[in-house]
């Protein structure tokens, strides 16, 4: 688990438009992810 104010490790998505996207694209850029426990839940 990561600590508050952590920096995330960097992981690979493919995307809708068939890229894949890693975090590190995005270095440089400010970047807001949200994560869910599960769907359907509220969040």
């Amino acid at each position: 688990m990561l600590e508050a104010g952590a920096k995330a490790p960097d992981f690979s998505l493919p995307a809708q438009d068939g890229k894949t996207y890693s975090l590190a694209d995005f270095a440089d850029d400010t970047l807001i992810m949200f994560f869910y426990i599960k769907d359907g839940t509220p969040g």
